[in-house]
């Protein structure tokens, strides 16, 4: 008696949530991981249908879970923001990510990063950018003609898709600058930004409350001396 193997439908296919991978191999790559999705969001804060995230698993063909990436951050225009558990293609309306970030450590070989060009340009990225933070360099490709065509010069280079520019000169770390010119920030940055923004207001407050007490004291000497303050 002769057995046939039934192939599994796509419905049956479970694709994991995580690969198993850290995130990151260092501080210094987490760190500009988490500066790069944080500075996106940003851009995006206000537009419900830009769906950001960050080490997040990107299975393009339904019903194999073999074929899958993690990019260190990525823009999905078009889709909605929410959880999600990975990014399943064909379940958003069959939108690829138009922009993936990775950022490399000393751990990524160049062929790992070849096979992951080669992904990003299989299956639809329009741009990709490679920061290696060690060595202060950076690698931008834009799709042409169904390729990932690497970018000449990347001092300056704004995305055309997201509207961020990048500057990089030379011995100095990267600066991503959002739309309205304000630069991407560190955690710490931000977190310093609002401590010194929220010290101003305070400042600002308490100079207003001592012009008003001086004000009411000016009013109340005007009125003991017989003179209304409001004709004055």
């Amino acid at each position: 008696m002769i057995t046939q193997a039934t192939a599994p439908s796509t419905s049956d296919v479970v694709y994991p949530d995580s690969d198993g991978k850290p995130m990151a191999d260092n501080t210094l790559q987490y760190e500009w991981i988490s500066t790069i999705k944080s500075g996106l969001d940003k851009v995006f804060v206000d537009d419900p249908d830009v769906f950001v995230a960050g080490d997040h698993l990107w299975y393009p063909v339904e019903g194999n879970n073999k074929k899958r990436i993690a990019p260190d951050a990525m823009v999905a225009i078009g889709r909605p923001k929410g959880h999600r558990g990975s990014y399943r293609q064909w379940e958003e309306d069959g939108i690829a990510p138009q922009v993936v970030f990775e950022v490399l450590s000393p751990g990524n070989s160049p062929g790992e990063m070849s096979r992951k060009r080669d992904f990003y340009e299989e299956y639809g990225v329009e741009e990709y950018y490679i920061y290696d933070p060690d060595n202060l360099r950076i690698n931008g490709y834009l799709r042409s003609d169904g390729r990932l065509v690497e970018i000449p010069q990347m001092h300056g280079w704004s995305s055309p898709c997201l509207g961020i520019r990048f500057e990089l000169l030379p011995g100095h770390e990267l600066t991503i600058y959002e739309p309205d010119g304000s630069p991407f920030m560190t955690y710490l940055q931000m977190v310093e930004a609002r401590d010194a923004e929220r010290a101003r207001a305070d400042r600002l407050a308490t100079k207003a409350d001592r012009l008003a007490t001086k004000a009411d004291r000016l009013a109340t000497k005007l009125r003991e001396m017989g003179i209304d303050p409001d004709q004055v």
